[in-house]
Parts: C-alpha cells; sequence; structure tokens
C-alpha cells in the first residue's frame, strides 16, 4: 500500500468509492468540496492504493506542518469499505509513515459518528488510538433513530405532540418541499444574527451545492397561508443519515411552532424514505472558551423530539 496526493484524474474513482464505502458521506465526495469558491482552500487529499485500486482516501488540507480533516466541511477522516482490524492498522500505519517521511508535523481527524456506518465498525478507530491517536475534542451532537413501526408523533414529549396536532389542524399552515432559497435565507440570516454569528454557507453556496448535488439537498418550508413562517434544510449525507443542516423561523411566529412541525416533517419524510437517523446536530455554546461546553438548553429541546446523544469525535496525533 502506498499514499498518492489526490489529482483530477481519481475524481470519478474518488467519489465512486465514497459512494461505496462503509463510512463515506457527500462531505466526502469530490462533487460536494468543489463547491467552494476556487483559491479559498488549498487541498491537499491523500489516496491510499493497493495495486492500482483505492483502499482508502483522506480528504484535508495541509497547512503548516498540520494535517486537518475536515476543512470546508462538516466531517473528514479516512474512508474506507468495511474493514478488518489488520487492514486497519495497516491504513494507519502507512499514513503515520507517510506522514513522517513527508515531514508533516500532525494529524487532526474527525470522522462522520458512528450511525453514519453502513455496518458499524470502530476497527479504524481502535487502531488510530492504538498507534498513539488521542480525542482531543468532543461535541455533543443528537440524532433521532427512525423506526417505520413506530407512529412518529406519540416518539415525542407531551407538549411537543400537542403543537405538532395544533399545526396539522391548522387549515392555513401547511410544508413544501420546495426550492425558495431566496425566501428561507435571509429569515436564516436573521436567526443567525440574533447569537452574533453567520450561516456557514452563504446564498450563492447553497444554490452552488443545490446545482452540484441535486438529490442531496432538500428545504423544507413551513407557511401560514402564503407566507414563510419557518423552514429546515436537509442534507442527505448517506444512503441511513439525514442531517438537519438549518432550521429557521420567523420569531414574531413562534407561537405557531413551526419549527416543531417541520420537525415531525423531516422525520416523517425520513423514515418513509428509508433512512435510520435524523442528525440534528452539534449543541456546544459557541460564545464559551470551552470549545466543549455544552448547550444544555438545545440538548434538552432535541431530546423532547427523542433524540439521543451521539458525540463528534476529533482524533489527534504529534508525529
Amino acid at each position: 500500500m502506498e499514499i498518492i496526493p489526490y489529482t483530477e484524474k481519481w475524481k470519478e474513482a474518488w467519489d465512486a468509492f465514497v459512494l461505496g464505502s462503509n463510512n463515506g458521506t457527500m462531505f466526502h465526495l469530490q462533487r460536494f468540496l468543489d463547491y467552494h469558491e476556487s483559491g479559498k482552500f488549498t487541498f491537499h487529499h491523500l489516496l491510499f492504493v493497493e495495486k492500482g485500486r483505492i483502499a482508502a482516501l483522506l480528504p484535508g488540507v495541509l497547512e503548516n506542518g498540520v494535517f486537518e480533516s475536515p476543512v470546508g466541511a462538516s466531517y473528514g477522516s479516512i474512508v474506507t469499505r468495511d474493514i478488518r482490524f489488520v487492514q486497519a492498522l495497516e491504513i494507519v500505519d502507512c499514513l503515520l509513515d507517510f506522514g513522517r517521511k513527508q515531514g508533516f508535523r500532525e494529524f487532526l481527524l474527525t470522522p462522520a459518528p458512528l450511525i453514519y456506518e453502513t455496518e458499524p465498525n470502530q476497527n479504524l478507530d481502535f487502531a488510530m488510538l492504538w498507534r498513539g491517536f488521542r480525542f482531543q475534542l468532543h461535541y455533543i451532537s443528537s440524532a433521532i433513530r427512525l423506526d417505520p413501526g413506530r407512529d412518529i408523533i406519540d416518539r415525542f414529549a407531551p407538549t411537543i405532540r400537542r403543537n405538532i396536532r395544533k399545526t396539522l389542524s391548522h387549515p392555513d399552515i401547511r410544508v413544501e418541499i420546495n426550492e425558495r432559497y431566496d425566501e428561507f435565507y435571509p429569515i436564516l440570516l436573521n436567526n443567525k444574527a440574533r447569537f452574533q454569528l453567520k450561516p456557514t454557507h452563504s446564498y450563492a453556496d447553497l444554490i452552488r451545492l443545490k446545482e452540484l448535488l441535486p438529490d442531496r439537498l432538500k428545504l423544507f418550508m413551513v407557511y401560514l397561508g402564503q407566507k414563510a413562517i419557518g423552514g429546515s434544510l436537509m442534507f442527505y449525507a448517506n444512503t441511513h443519515v439525514a442531517v438537519c443542516f438549518y432550521n429557521m423561523l420567523l420569531y414574531e411566529y413562534a407561537h405557531l411552532k413551526p419549527i416543531q412541525r417541520v420537525m415531525y416533517e423531516v422525520v416523517k419524510h425520513a423514515t418513509e424514505n428509508g433512512y435510520r437517523y435524523v442528525d440534528i446536530g452539534v449543541s456546544q455554546e459557541t460564545s464559551a472558551a470551552d470549545p466543549m461546553t455544552p448547550r444544555v438548553s438545545l440538548i434538552d429541546f432535541k431530546e423532547k423530539f427523542d433524540a439521543k446523544t451521539i458525540l463528534r469525535n476529533t482524533f489527534h496525533v504529534r508525529l
């Protein structure tokens, strides 16, 4: 096995490997990473090649001797098929040997949580820990495990159930899946500004992503009559996890509970379309000095939708 730098000639093979992998997501696809403006990042993606075929891959950036993955995406780290432990160990050893020979100082890798794997398999995690990687950060994230055999609303907390049923009986409230990003984005900007934040993506970014990955983004919009009052932008990361990437609402209509209604709709849609989980994201206090500081009120809100904690871990090693 050898590691070679990624070049454009590998693009189709790279994306095909991700789509057939055990732990890859849309965030590992070159088609996804292409949404970034030229020059924004100097990517240094790596391919693990054995007998001319891809055995694993690693997207990322090398800066000042530190290789970080992901950059410009939610999840990164090494993508593999459903591999045995000896194969995981070989991949990790190959990476560390390559890094030392190339003069790298550190690796900083954040994989997708275990729920993203087709077959849950932590061989790679253990191989990294055994070879000297350590956890640098843990973020608390939340995901709803989907079950087509259970009534969706009955899974939610009593207050949430009542509020959703009220919206379902309201004659003027409806939810559409559409492409009205022009209605969605201004409200999202306003919501983020309340916390002195900006969305990860610009409006142009979202339009570009929709063009590159039309089947991976779905916009759920909540309307009161003809007025948009809330919504959720979903990223369908792979065949079994749907990611609730952005929620937004017009706060003057908060009493109508548009977020609770749209959460019901996205869970219903994902369940009916064969997904296993809806990932509703991390819950950290972004203004805290310690980035691991949990935002307890947000975690509590997510748990009302029967969400359970999953960890988003970052692995780190100095060479």
